[in-house]
Formats: structure tokens, sequence, C-alpha cells
């Protein structure tokens, strides 16, 4: 066997990464840019995930963004530097709310 593959099952256990999770929001009426409103890892970062998808919040996986994130203090607003990165993410958010939106404007419209 490569050096470099691994079988199936042979990692160590505890070795992998625990998953982190950050919660943006964005209010431009009381903040000049999102801020943070949750951050955890392990078990904290699933129930961050369950309360989004129960509260039909759009979720974005990028796990380089949630370091970055994960580094800025709750209700701290997100640097000037990740302005862009996080205007991605918005911009997803701002699409899926959209497409939710016309899902739902076209139940109305069946009998």
């Amino acid at each position: 066997m490569n050096p470099q593959e691994k079988e199936p099952g042979s990692e160590a256990a505890g070795t992998a990464l625990p998953r982190k999770a950050v919660a943006l929001k964005y209010s431009p009426e009381k903040a000049s840019a999102p801020i943070v409103v949750a951050k955890g890892q392990g078990h904290l970062a699933e129930e961050i995930v369950k309360r989004a998808k129960e509260n039909g919040v759009p979720i974005q996986e990028d796990a380089s963004l949630v370091e970055v994130l994960a580094k800025l203090d709750l209700e701290q607003e997100i640097p000037p530097e990740l302005y862009r990165l996080v205007a991605e993410v918005l911009s997803f958010v701002y699409r899926a709310d959209r497409r939710a939106g016309l899902k739902d404007a076209d139940s109305d419209l069946l009998p």
C-alpha cells in the first residue's frame, strides 16, 4: 500500500476535527457590517446548525471562512478584509430566500 493511502477506518479514534459553526446576522439599520451572533465547535456547532435549519436559515459550508470568523468575538462586526467573502455568503442566502419565496408564492396558486 502507498504510504499516502489509508485503509477505511484506519484513523485513530479522536483524531477527527470537531465541526465548527459560526452564525452571522446583518441588519443594515443597526450595524454597518454583519455581526457574529453565535459560534462554537462540536456539540455546540451541531446545535447552531440544527437551530438554523429549524428556523429556515440557509446554511453554507466553508471551512476556511468559518476558521477566520470563529476568531472574532460574539457581537463583533466582521472586519473590512472579510467583506467580499461574507458578501458572497449573503448573496447565497438572499438567493435561497428568494427561491423559497417563489416556492411559497407558487404553492398559493395551487388549488
